[in-house]
């Protein structure tokens, strides 16, 4: 018994590496996008066929950087996960789906290092599973959900408690 209270006690904390690493990326490719010039970014996405390049790449850029940022903190994650989901789809599908699943590609090793080739599918696959599982599992400790709801219990106890304690006349 003691060893399962001790399991669920490490449980919880499962999600806050899984949080951070995630919410990073997204940051990180949205700060990429940025820093290359969103117009590099919308010329490939003109490149794919996607309608409306410069908004989407726009709206992409904006969904990686605040939607992180919701991850990285444990905010909404049920919300931004639609949107950081679709991304990832339409980026497995449109761009790596022809490199296959790895995501590594050692084409041959130089005197300047290692060459590598276009990466395929799996680290899509591996966001995916990462924010179904924060959506499942929940974001864990030092989430702002977590605090939000925390205070939320706080106010509606103290309503009750003024609620119920009894009123005193005035005469």
């Amino acid at each position: 018994m003691a060893l399962a209270n001790r399991i669920d006690g490490v449980r919880q904390w499962a999600a806050l590496p899984l949080r951070l690493i995630v919410g990073y990326g997204f940051i990180a490719h949205g700060y990429a996008k940025v820093m290359n010039g969103p117009d590099r970014f919308a010329a490939s996405l003109h490149g794919l066929g996607v309608p409306a390049s410069h908004a989407m790449a726009w709206v992409t850029i904006l969904c990686e950087l605040l939607g992180g940022l919701a991850v990285l903190v444990g905010a909404w994650i049920p919300l931004v996960s639609v949107p950081l989901s679709a991304i990832l789809l339409v980026a497995a599908i449109t761009v790596h789906l022809p490199y296959g699943f790895s995501s590594i590609k050692l084409r041959e090793v130089t005197s300047a290092g290692p060459q590598f080739g276009p990466p395929g599918y799996e680290t899509n696959l591996l966001y995916l599973a990462a924010l179904a599982t924060l959506v499942v599992g929940g974001a864990g400790p030092f989430a702002f959900d977590r605090l939000r709801a925390g205070t939320a219990s706080a106010h509606q106890a103290q309503r009750k408690r003024v609620a119920d304690h009894p009123r005193r006349s005035s005469v």
